[in-house]
């Protein structure tokens, strides 16, 4: 089965910072309300989507534009560290804030010892 090729898209500047407990994902993305961004996890593929919705008043025309896409799209491949059942995201000020746990199994643990 052949998929239509992907619409021609933006790729946001993205942060990524670890921590013991995970890692989370700074992605820009002026320009896009909450009702237009799609965050999912398709496997072991993270995909970030947006479609940027900067009004101009309607008297008025665009007499320069240098962002020539409407949208933006970033697909990111998951370790197998990750936990995608606990994510949470927040979107602020066109930053979208991704926390994404690392599995249990990933995490680091202390054995304790016995005196025998």
């Amino acid at each position: 089965m052949n998929e239509a090729p992907e619409a021609p898209a933006l790729l946001p500047p993205v942060d990524v910072i670890e921590d013991a407990a995970g890692i989370t994902l700074y992605a820009d993305l002026p320009g896009v309300p909450k009702d237009k961004l799609s965050v999912r996890v398709d496997g072991e593929q993270l995909v970030i989507e947006g479609d940027i919705a900067l009004e101009v008043p309607k008297d008025l025309e665009a007499t320069h534009v240098e962002v020539s896409l409407p949208r933006y799209r970033r697909v990111f491949t998951l370790s197998k560290e990750l936990d995608p059942e606990r994510m949470s995201a927040e979107l602020s000020h066109g930053v979208l804030k991704l926390h994404i746990h690392k599995a249990e199994h990933a995490k680091p643990r202390r054995i304790e010892v016995q005196v025998g």
